[in-house]
């Protein structure tokens, strides 16, 4: 019997077009609700009357459940099939985002959104590989910049939405919203995608999860009650800090003894890999962490309109969507460590001018610098994956992209606390108004608490007859107190240029070889959050 040539056409069929088209729309979903709520932390402050800290673990909380989700998406695949779960995903992510429009207090929308976190941290991973079996290794490339649609428009559109949403409903709306598409996802997705057979693999690392997890948690949350009682040795503070540090390293030093445990921190012997590793997590910290506090300016200093916020954040985005592919590109022909620095260099020189923010800055000014930090973002992230797994075994790289993924989730939950605290921390340091107390709480309100407030609800003043200079001193205070955090920020980023000044130089031989035409394949980073 003759064999049938296999066809090597990279052009996308009918077939394959229709199952891309429900791993976008999941995509889609996923990506936008990051960036949707990075607008409505303010909002979720007035709302629910929270400290910025506090309303910061909407944020913290999602991607924790991401990264728990991440190692367990392979197994889980496997163990029930790839387009049973998948659908599973798209309905906790739609459940999810229902009852966080459903949520009374601050507690609530936390606990909600670490189910959608749940449901979207398994989104990516599957459609990525329900993606790869349906076109074959030869069209990736072509897959993957499909895929990348969603990527590259979510950090400008969310944004965007989130803040029209907002201004001509109300906040329930930025979730509301995903419950009609997620219908039509899942009707879609039975449709569309063709069945699986679960053939069942290697063990699921539990016990690894019970630990790494609740580790993070408990020790993010920690971090994030240091505002509320002003020093490091109140109980509510060390204790849970102790607890999750003590259950990370317990996690560390167990995750040598399994055959395959939830990380595979072997790989780390791999001098690529761990530079790689150490340069995106410390740059994650700074970026992800200090990106959420872009819109909170413009929100509560300047005071914007949530759709206005989600316009002056738009640059950022796009220039992000203009260097991702060049910088893809050259990934393949230029050593990372001599492209990376650069990048860094711009992302180094917007974040300087948020560090000098004022009352009335410039829009332009910024503007023109979240443009330059989204050129160095599009030009750091997929060069530094593709020297973290190029050099890894084909038998490695599942397990270091996954090791690589969930470190970008750690590393953007840690950023967002530190980030909050350090603000939180810098506000409560302001003058409390004699006599002025908040009607919620009772507690003295401070200059820059009152003035905040005012900007988005100016009948305030009113209610609290003050002097127009005590306002404008509490704004200036406040906008020192976000310059302060900038400044944290700042300082990570050249922390960044270290390990990046290790990066290879050189060209090296990647074993990330496509079987079928022998042309390097580029590993795809998870969204981050």
């Amino acid at each position: 019997m003759t064999q049938q040539p296999v066809a090597t056409s990279t052009k996308l069929d009918a077939a394959v077009l229709k199952v891309a088209g429900v791993v976008v729309l999941g995509a889609i979903m996923s990506i936008l609700d990051v960036t949707v709520v990075s607008v409505a932390l303010p909002t979720f402050q007035s709302e629910f009357d929270a400290s910025y800290a506090r309303v910061a673990w909407t944020m913290t909380g999602y991607t924790l459940a991401l990264a728990t989700v991440i190692p367990l998406s392979g197994w889980a695949a496997d163990r029930f099939g790839t387009k049973r779960l998948y659908m599973v995903a798209l309905a906790l992510f739609t459940i999810g985002s229902g009852l966080c429009a459903t949520a009374d207090s601050i507690g609530e929308l936390i606990a909600w959104r670490v189910v959608q976190g749940l449901g979207g941290g398994m989104l990516m991973p599957l459609g990525m590989t329900i993606m790869t079996r349906a076109a074959g290794p030869h069209r990736i490339g072509r897959l993957m910049a499909v895929l990348g649609i969603p990527m590259l428009l979510g950090p400008i559109t969310g944004p965007i939405l989130g803040g029209w949403l907002i201004d001509v409903a109300s906040w329930h709306w930025i979730f509301l919203i995903n419950l009609p598409i997620g219908v039509v996802a899942l009707i879609y997705a039975q449709l569309a995608l063709p069945k699986d057979n679960a053939e069942p693999s290697q063990a699921f690392d539990f016990l690894g999860m019970l630990m790494l997890s609740p580790g993070l948690a408990l020790f993010l949350y920690g971090i994030s009650t240091l505002p509320e009682t002003g020093t490091i040795a109140d109980t509510k503070v060390w204790l849970p800090m102790l607890a999750g540090g003590a259950l990370v390293v317990a996690f560390v030093a167990y995750s040598f003894r399994p055959r395959h445990p939830l990380l595979d921190l072997r790989l780390f012997r791999n001098r690529n890999l761990t530079i790689a590793s150490i340069t995106m997590f410390v740059f994650i910290i700074a970026f992800m962490g200090a990106g959420l506090l872009f819109p909170s300016y413009f929100l509560q200093v300047r005071g914007e309109t949530t759709l206005a916020a989600g316009l002056l954040i738009a640059p950022q985005g796009i220039g992000a969507m203009l260097t991702m592919p060049i910088a893809g590109t050259l990934a393949d022909r230029v050593p990372v460590g001599r492209t990376v620095p650069f990048a860094l260099v711009l992302i180094a020189a917007g974040f300087f001018t948020f560090t000098q923010l004022g009352t009335d800055t410039s829009y332009w000014l910024l503007c023109g610098s979240l443009f330059v930090m989204g050129l160095g973002m599009g030009g750091t992230m997929m060069p530094i994956m593709t020297s973290a797994l190029k050099t890894l075994s084909a038998a490695e790289v599942a397990r270091g992209s996954t090791l690589v993924n969930i470190l970008q989730q750690i590393g953007g939950s840690i950023g967002a606390a530190i980030m909050s605290v350090i603000l939180t921390s810098e506000l409560n340091g302001s003058r409390p108004i004699p006599g002025v107390t908040d009607p919620g709480t009772g507690a003295p309100l401070t200059e820059s608490q009152l003035a905040i407030a005012a900007q988005q609800r100016p009948e305030l003043i009113q209610q609290f007859p003050v002097p127009p200079s005590l306002i404008e001193r509490g704004l200036d205070y406040a906008a020192g107190a976000f310059s302060t955090t900038f400044w944290v920020a700042f300082g990570l980023v050249l922390l960044t240029f270290v390990p990046a000044a290790f990066l290879p130089r050189r060209r090296e031989p990647s074993h990330l070889l496509d079987g079928e035409t022998g042309e390097d394949k580029q590993p795809m980073a998870l969204p981050i959050h």
